[in-house]
């Protein structure tokens, strides 16, 4: 069943003004599509998840992380949280599950003020990476083979690098790659590959 993948970031200061830095930081590390790249929507969300957007923006074709951030830097504060969506290439499989191809696949990052939502940046993470549901990186319902596990190792390692890059590369105090069943990714990943073996 496929389950919505996350990476929740935390940074020691992330009030104000602060968290451009460490938003663009974290951007600067992603590997944006070839065929999409670049920031392609922005959002200003005051106060919690309830409240109508103040701003919202798309752009096609997408725009630099710097310019995306330009255009919140005038709306920053502690109870704000900031959208910025963008694409990356995964494998993925045709309907027979016979022909691979790279497609863009849309990944949220969520800027949360430390007085957003009550606070919920505390347990989500001052940035949150929603990447959607986790069936690139499983293909649970595709028929395992050394083509298919070549595939999803690809996007797996594609994730994990990432992952990796977003801690060591910007400071952060704190990482979690969850889902949201709460089921360890890593198990699943390991469980679905030894099938190919």
């Amino acid at each position: 069943m496929p389950d919505p993948l996350y990476l929740s970031l935390w940074f020691p200061d992330f009030s104000g003004p602060a968290m451009l830095p460490y938003a663009l930081a974290v951007l600067q590390q992603f590997p944006f599509s070839a065929q999409r790249p670049g920031i392609v929507h922005a959002a200003v969300q005051p106060v919690s998840w309830n409240e109508a957007s103040v701003l919202e923006r798309r752009f096609s074709p997408g725009i630099e992380p710097e310019a995306a951030l330009e255009i919140a830097a005038d709306l920053i504060h502690d109870d704000y949280a900031y959208v910025f969506t963008a694409y990356w290439d995964l494998w993925t499989p045709d309907e027979t599950a016979l022909q691979w191809r790279l497609t863009p696949s849309p990944v949220k990052f969520i800027v949360q003020g430390e007085e957003f939502d009550d606070g919920a940046a505390q347990s989500n993470g001052h940035i949150q990476v929603d990447f959607g549901l986790d069936s690139p990186f499983l293909q649970e319902n595709v028929e395992l083979n050394q083509e298919t596990e070549t595939k999803v190792r690809a996007n797996v390692s594609k994730l994990v690098e990432f992952t990796m890059k977003a801690e060591k590369n910007t400071r952060a105090s704190g990482r979690l790659l969850w889902s949201e069943s709460e089921e360890n990714l890593a198990q699943k990943l390991i469980a679905r590959l030894q099938k190919v073996q």
